[in-house]
């Protein structure tokens, strides 16, 4: 564990230095004065793991974009499920960014879930570890994703070296993602500017950034902006190409939202993709109305569209009107929702007492790029989860 001024220092770094604007949460630091450990064979392990899983999840995408029935199974919305018709192209990727949360339980390591929308968390897992193992000789960082990240970028935007990085406004959470990520493109000799949505027009599917900062034809978009909000936007916002039509490469493109649904479990058996990577790793999933998570704790719900853990629900961690509450929303759209097996996770003894570790390894682009760590209190990880710097360790000693 850090001493207190190295910590102090530490953080600091990070608020003013790294994009980690939210380091302090009410009355408790959102960054832990400590590292997650891991021996390389484990870290190997999780890396194979998960670049396993991104090549099946990227199968069945490409099956269940042609498959308006399973969309419908898996809760995509109706605007997106109307822009995936049967033969309209897909916007090609900028890059393909997904995130998979691994937990080490009483039955080996599981997956919770893969975040492959818009995923975040870089500059936790660039700036953090390699900040905390100058404090660990014999550690090193697992991999830096914001820098296979930029490489993928730079790649696609091509001789027109400008992109764009869309968020929402008003998130600043989300803005300190494409904040960090502009001006590592722009350390890189690129063109890059943090916009929202509204200011990017299409051309012949080409885009085209309008904005007081700079306009002219963009080589790439980021999208940090989920795919479910974009319906909501005002009509004359052009955001279709972002998903199928375009030309503009977009990382992510919008057919991630297939496999960001939480309920895309329930139609495997109708695929033709072998999944037994998630088979292996993914607790039980059922749809809410073929589960006893009612009368049986040992389930848990979450949304098809859960974001950072905000609707993830367990019965003994919550009131009984916040129950009764949610049990009447489930009821009332159970299409919306899944039900999945509760797992274990095994605690670790931290400086600060016991604690849940997620350890979320990146695929850019089908390979590891490294780890966001989280640890926390709670059986599972939400928004309140705390950072922690993940750390390989060089020997075995």
């Amino acid at each position: 564990m850090l001493e207190r001024a190295a910590f102090h220092e530490l953080r600091r770094t990070m608020e003013l230095s790294c994009f980690k604007w939210d380091v302090q949460v009410g009355d408790t630091t959102a960054l832990a004065p400590f590292p997650l450990l891991l021996d390389a064979a484990t870290w190997a392990h999780l890396a194979d793991l998960a670049e396993r899983l991104t090549h099946e999840t990227l199968a069945a995408e490409r099956e269940i974009l042609h498959r308006p029935a399973l969309q419908r199974r898996i809760s995509l919305p109706r605007a997106l499920q109307r822009l995936f018709r049967p033969g309209a192209p897909p916007t090609p990727a900028a890059a393909r960014v997904m995130r998979f949360d691994f937990h080490f339980t009483t039955e080996g390591w599981r997956v919770s879930e893969v975040n492959s929308d818009v995923p975040g968390g870089y500059t936790e897992a660039t700036h953090l570890p390699a900040l905390m193992a100058g404090f660990f000789p014999g550690t090193r960082a697992a991999g830096d994703p914001t820098k296979h990240l930029v490489d993928a970028l730079l790649g696609a935007a091509q001789d027109l070296g400008s992109l764009a990085l869309l968020s929402a406004p008003g998130f600043m959470e989300d803005h300190q993602v494409i904040a960090h990520l502009a001006r590592e493109l722009r350390d890189r000799g690129a063109a890059a500017v943090c916009a929202s949505p509204d200011h990017i027009r299409f051309h012949d599917g080409r885009a085209h950034l309008v904005s007081t900062q700079q306009g002219g034809p963009l080589g790439a978009i980021v999208r940090f902006y989920q795919a479910e909000w974009f319906p909501r936007l005002p009509s004359a916002v052009d955001w279709a190409p972002l998903f199928v039509g375009g030309r503009t490469p977009v990382c992510n493109p919008g057919i991630a939202a297939l496999s960001e649904s939480k309920r895309l479990p329930l139609v495997w058996d109708e695929l033709g993709a072998r999944l037994d990577t998630w088979r292996r790793l993914l607790p039980e999933t059922r749809d809410p109305r073929d589960a006893p998570w009612a009368r049986d704790d040992g389930w848990i719900l979450k949304s098809a569209y859960c974001n950072t853990g905000d609707t993830v629900s367990m019965r003994p961690h919550m009131t009984p009107l916040q129950w009764a509450t949610l049990a009447l929303r489930v009821s009332l759209a159970p299409s919306g929702w899944v039900a999945q097996r509760r797992f274990v996770t095994v605690p670790l003894e931290t400086p600060i007492g016991p604690r849940l570790p997620c350890i979320g390894v990146y695929t850019v682009d089908g390979r590891a790029a490294g780890v966001y760590g989280r640890v926390t209190e709670k059986p599972f990880i939400d928004g309140a989860a705390t950072d922690a710097a993940v750390l390989i360790t060089e020997t075995d000693a």
